[in-house]
């Protein structure tokens, strides 16, 4: 069938479709000039364990993206179920001074902040840049890890957070309309 042919993808409907993909959640960090800067991101993957590479999508207008792009080191911390308010916090809108304010960080091999308390960290360096729609790929080669707690994930699903069960099981939120 002709390119012409197909008809669009409404964004707001491919939105909606995607929220049945459940996702772990984690936050980028990166230091710029002594300055940290973050950002929630659910679009993390491996892709490939020899030699290490991770591959992380992250919307080009974000506040974090430009310091990540000048550094060319970046964090990743994987979260634990019980850390959804720092994941809200670092995917809000504040200025990025103040998504550090009262979090507990160490830093890494590269100098990048890992939040504490998550399920791994990981460190970074920018290997390359690949411009996608409103987002850009950045794909790195994996220099530091850091092993964290055994707690159940925190994991995104239809626009909500699953929530530990004291055994460790995670339950689902219910069926929702994304926002």
């Amino acid at each position: 069938m002709p390119e012409a042919s197909i008809p669009s993808v409404d964004p707001g409907r491919f939105r909606q479709l995607m929220a049945r993909w459940a996702t772990g959640v984690s936050v980028v960090t990166t230091v710029e000039n002594g300055r940290d800067r973050g950002l929630t991101v659910n679009a993390f993957l491996s892709v490939s364990l020899d030699p290490p590479r991770v591959l992380v999508s992250i919307m080009t207008d974000a506040d974090a993206w430009p310091s990540i792009h000048r550094s060319g080191a970046f964090g990743v911390s994987v979260l634990a179920a019980d850390q959804q308010r720092l994941s809200q916090r670092f995917a809000g809108r504040i200025p990025p001074e103040e998504k550090f304010a009262g979090v507990d960080v160490h830093r890494g091999a590269t100098g990048v902040a890992l939040l504490d308390g998550t399920l791994a960290g990981l460190e970074c360096r920018v290997e390359q840049e690949i411009p996608v729609g409103d987002h850009m790929l950045v794909l790195g080669k994996v220099v530091a890890l850091s092993e964290g707690s055994e707690s159940p994930p925190l994991v995104f699903y239809r626009s909500g957070y699953a929530e530990a069960e004291p055994d460790g099981r995670l339950r689902l939120p219910r069926n929702r309309t994304p926002q």
